[in-house]
């Protein structure tokens, strides 16, 4: 069972950066980014182009990734989102131009990298103890988790402790009250799709050194994402990064009773079951921090 527990950890890790990255911009911005996947599977791909294309190092090619990713988010921000408030779109145009990107950025993946499968240039390594307990994983799975309790303690860091964070939180929470204290609403816009996709990419970069990487590796993990979100409280990071965690762990532990292909259908019998009981998510409130 800890072997089980261990591995839902570690996928838990990507769905929780992943899905705070998306709650962060449906919490402060209202819109629902269907193409958040796939800003996903291009910051996986953005590493491979700098890791095996360039011959980076991964932690390098990381980094970069997470900027390129972050340079992405400000661009459809600028390109697409901005106009589109500024002629007054409604939801419905919001979802559809979001679909649109998904479907553009994962056929613009394919044409430079191609459908197949790759992976990062990376030693193969064999799973390891973890001391006493019974149970093992690779190298990469351990960074996976390392990388990403950092980035969401830098994540709490920024929300709680910095302007752009309280300004962000300020947006969330009361939009026309920020407004009139004289919060730079434009810069707040900007910076959360920067961050939304410098998560987003993050969290691609992570799920690719776990599984090999192809151009609907992001799309296929949406619904998860989603999940985690309704689970820990619409527009909540830190409830996104709880449910996160709770889908990514019962989705392993179901692998002791069910077929694998039936692990997602456990993961969200646990997320109906939840709302049962508590109607908007664990944390019960929308707030972004």
């Amino acid at each position: 069972m800890l072997q089980y527990l261990a591995a839902g950890i570690v996928l838990g890790s990507i769905i929780a950066v992943t899905a705070a990255g998306l709650t962060l911009i449906y919490g402060v911005l209202k819109i629902t980014n269907f193409a958040h996947g796939d800003m996903v599977t291009f910051g996986a791909y953005m590493a491979l182009f700098f890791n095996v294309g360039l011959g980076l190092p991964l932690w390098m090619a990381f980094l970069l990734a997470i900027a390129a990713g972050a340079l992405l988010g400000a661009a459809t921000e600028w390109v697409i989102w901005r106009p589109m408030r500024v002629r007054g779109a409604g939801t419905v145009a919001i979802i559809i131009a979001s679909l649109g990107l998904a479907f553009f950025l994962r056929n613009m993946l394919v044409f430079f990298f191609t459908a197949t499968t790759q992976r990062y240039d990376v030693p193969v390594t064999s799973k390891i103890a973890l001391g006493p307990l019974p149970v093992r994983l690779t190298p990469d799975e351990i960074r996976v988790v390392v990388a990403a309790v950092l980035i969401m303690v830098a994540l709490y860091l920024l929300l709680q402790f910095t302007t752009i964070g309280r300004a962000m939180r300020a947006l969330s929470d009361n939009p026309n009250l920020a407004w009139v204290s004289g919060v730079d609403v434009d810069r707040v816009v900007v910076a959360t799709w920067i961050l939304g996709g410098g998560l987003a990419a993050a969290g691609g970069v992570l799920y690719g050194l776990i599984r090999p990487i192809d151009t609907n590796m992001g799309w296929f993990l949406l619904l998860p994402m989603f999940a985690a979100i309704i689970l820990g409280g619409i527009g909540s990071a830190y409830g996104a990064i709880v449910g996160g965690y709770i889908l990514g762990i019962f989705q392993q532990l179901s692998l002791m009773v069910i077929p694998a292909e039936y692990r997602l259908a456990a993961a969200f019998f646990v997320l109906i079951v939840v709302l049962l009981f508590f109607p908007r998510g664990i944390f019960g409130q929308k707030v972004l921090a």
